[in-house]
């Protein structure tokens, strides 16, 4: 059933459940603030236990399990995702536009985090204009956001502030706490085209929002990345600076990062001090060898383990 025209699922008004809409976002708030994105397989437990709580074919119950997919996602546990949303698609036709918005997105993110971004595409188009359609915002943000990561390179920008300026219209105020995420996926849009001083204006743009919204683990990416920007237009006292004290954050929650450890090998390494940068690449290496998210960059592994045995690699931009 994945190949169906998603197009199909976008039926009137009229044959959804009567889902009032203060109640749907209410549910969808509540839902949502049981995620942690770093600990999929926790969240997905919370949502299993959430999912007992409601008859099977509810409204509740289908919209919690688009969470239990992405979930499942996020473990690289793709096969399992799609067979979660295989369940619900045939559900959707009866369901409030809301729950589809999120299978829709759901979808989308399986086959792009599963390396298929072009059946992706077309699932959060979809899923834009149907969030539009019903001014659900944040969703509508979270829409055009994906697009921004899962569209054709000569197109992300675009979608990245086509994002923003819905984030910035909204009167949904979750909405509007999207622009955080979305001033730091422009940043990494104009670093990947070599635009670091334009990335760190974003990235700083990033941080103060993180810094007000009081977050404390997204402002910890939020300064991990503002750090990486400073590397990037040789301000490494700042960088390093940035660095260590989130050394000493993560230490005091009993989180190690290898993605600090990484940086601050890379630090030392840009200022040609490979003595220094060895066992900061040695604790790197410990930490990001099995990790998921790097794990499969051999080329990336192979710098790190340089970095641990005191080699000094050619200088990372």
């Amino acid at each position: 059933m994945r190949g169906v025209r998603t197009a199909l699922l976008i039926v009137t008004l009229a044959m959804t459940a009567d889902v009032p809409a203060q109640e749907t976002a209410a549910f969808a708030r509540t839902l949502d603030a049981q995620w942690d994105f770093g600990k999929p397989a926790i969240s997905e437990q919370r949502f299993r236990t959430e999912l007992a709580k409601w008859p099977p074919d509810s409204a509740q119950a289908l919209e919690v399990q688009t969470q239990i997919a992405r979930a499942l996602g996020l473990q690289r546990k793709f096969d399992d995702a799609h067979a979660v949303l295989d369940a619900v698609e045939p559900k959707l036709a009866q369901a409030p536009a809301h729950v589809r918005v999120r299978y829709l997105l759901e979808r989308g993110r399986a086959f792009n985090s599963s390396g298929s971004p072009q059946r992706a595409v077309p699932l959060f188009n979809d899923a834009l204009a149907l969030a539009q359609r019903e001014h659900d915002e944040f969703y509508a943000v979270d829409a055009a956001h994906m697009l921004g990561i899962a569209a054709p390179p000569s197109d992300r920008l675009a979608w990245h502030l086509k994002a923003l300026s819905l984030a910035e219209g909204a009167t949904d105020s979750r909405a509007r706490d999207w622009r955080a995420s979305l001033y730091h996926n422009i940043g990494w849009t104009y670093f990947d085209a070599g635009d670091a001083t334009q990335a760190l204006d974003f990235w700083q743009k990033a941080l103060a929002l993180r810094e007000r919204m009081g977050d404390a683990g997204r402002t910890r990416v939020a300064k991990w990345t503002v750090a990486r920007g400073y590397r990037a237009v040789g301000r490494l006292d700042d960088a390093e600076r940035i660095q260590k004290a989130l050394v000493t954050e993560f230490d005091a929650i009993g989180e190690p990062d290898g993605y600090v450890f990484e940086e601050l090998a890379e630090i030392a390494v840009a200022r040609g001090d490979a003595v220094a940068a060895k066992p900061w690449a040695a604790k790197a290496h410990a930490a990001l060898k099995d990790d998921p998210d790097v794990a499969n960059d051999a080329p990336r592994i192979a710098r790190i383990a340089a970095m641990a045995r005191g080699e000094t690699p050619l200088l990372k931009p």
